[in-house]
């Protein structure tokens, strides 16, 4: 890495320190407040209803699990009258709550800038998260602020040149909250996303020591290059046979003389799964092959599941023992006195959180991709109400998403209390 003065770094810092504190004061780390700042499209005239208060609405019904546009217009006109009220919905001249018509809100859904209103709840949900950069240098290994990029198709919808929209997107490991969002180009894909989307999200959350874990659909020189010289942030990425010559490297390395640098054993799901890394510092052909590789590791996972069988015209089954084995190269900018071990596979592992806790809720939970939502905006807005459903859920403290919509569904103080809002003082005639 090239030679940067201290004072210089500090002072970059400070500014984007200064700029995030300022996006967390125009959302106000309130959920209304933060709406009340995406663009309205609708013309001044005649608007009766804030798109503050119906996107307020609108992800208190997803909170509730309505996961179509048609459930969510018929959870607000049946919705609690003091939950609507808590949600800034418009009282009538005789102090009554009218909710919005459902054809306000669909209108709503079709002229909305869909990148804005998700850059605005990626800004919300980061203030909520406190992301702030990490002062360096580090004395000793330690955990450090770590985000996931990765991307996912959304099949449901189409977009204007008739292919399936995808999105490319960025989820803090701790709490698994989507923090930036943009699509994908129909003439391009997630790898010259992928600097932008950390640009943009950089001038919100400075990202300066935080880690950023990649698939190996983005191990490149140039995002090794882009993270750490531009952002002054580190990578751990995974190196798989679309870099031949880096991945050929890695795995002509002598590992089996290398000990066990951290061992892990879980079991649940009718499964035990044992993990082992094996790390080294990178050897100087490594380094001189991808930009600022501080170490080099490989990751073991054996598996050992329980599998039920039964044979042909035999009504008795038979329990058989399963066992699989994985195995996978990783390259890192981490220096063993930034990360020992055991923080490179929580690294690793915690990357495919954006996958098991963001993608698999979405698609299971919320029926994603059988959604009927497909054309204009509509489809990229409900991703976003979903995805900061799900991460308000996590940043509350609650684990278990469905059984959490369920309790949600009963209890309107629940709802209120997630979404980071009070009842309002009920108005009597």
């Amino acid at each position: 890495m090239p030679a940067v003065s201290m004072p210089a770094v500090e002072a970059a810092v400070e500014e984007l320190v200064a700029h995030a504190v300022s996006m967390h004061a125009a959302s106000g780390g309130d959920l209304l407040r933060c709406f009340a700042s995406v663009p309205d499209p609708r013309d001044p005239r005649g608007i009766r209803h804030s798109l503050a208060s119906i996107l307020a609405m609108c992800t208190a019904a997803v909170l509730c699990g309505r996961a179509s546009i048609d459930d969510i217009t018929a959870w607000i006109g049946a919705a609690d009258r003091g939950v609507l009220a808590g949600l800034g919905c418009r009282r009538n001249a005789l102090g009554l709550i009218t909710p919005p018509h459902p054809e306000t809100i669909t209108r709503v859904f079709t002229e909305l800038g869909a990148q804005a209103l998700a850059g605005h709840a990626g800004v919300f949900l980061a203030s909520r998260a406190r992301l702030t950069p990490v002062s360096f240098p580090i004395d000793a290994p330690a955990w450090l602020p770590a985000i996931a990029v990765d991307g996912k198709a959304v099949r449901g919808a189409t977009g204007p040149d008739g292919l399936v929209p995808y999105l490319l997107a960025a989820a803090t490991h701790t709490n698994c909250a989507v923090i930036a969002e943009s699509l994908i180009g129909p003439k391009t894909n997630e790898v010259p996303e992928f600097a932008p989307l950390l640009r943009e999200l950089n001038q919100h959350v400075p990202l300066s020591g935080h880690v950023i874990t990649i698939d190996a659909g983005h191990t490149v020189r140039a995002h090794a290059i882009f993270l750490c010289e531009e952002l002054a942030a580190h990578y751990v990425m995974t190196v798989k046979t679309n870099t031949p010559t880096l991945f050929a490297a890695l795995d002509a390395l002598d590992w089996a003389a290398v000990p066990i640098g951290h061992q892990s054993t879980e079991t649940g799901h009718g499964r035990t799964e044992k993990r082992t890394v094996q790390v080294i510092d990178a050897p100087d052909h490594i380094r001189s092959m991808f930009p600022h590789a501080a170490q080099v590791f490989l990751i073991e996972r054996y598996v050992t599941r329980k599998v039920r069988k039964r044979r042909n015209n035999s009504r008795r089954y038979t329990t058989t023992l399963v066992k699989t084995a994985v195995a996978a190269l990783c390259i890192t900018s981490l220096s063993a006195r930034e990360a020992a071990p055991k923080h490179l596979a929580g690294y690793v592992r915690g990357h495919w959180s954006i996958e098991n806790k963001i993608h698999w809720v979405r698609d299971v939970t919320y029926h994603e991709d059988a959604s009927r939502v497909r054309t204009a905006s509509r489809p990229r807005i409900m991703v976003t109400l979903r995805n900061l459903a799900i991460g308000l859920i996590r940043q509350a403290g609650h684990t278990k998403i469905a059984a959490t919509i369920r309790k949600i569904q009963n209890d309107p103080h629940l709802l209120l209390a997630i979404l980071g809002l009070h009842p309002a003082p009920r108005v009597t005639s």
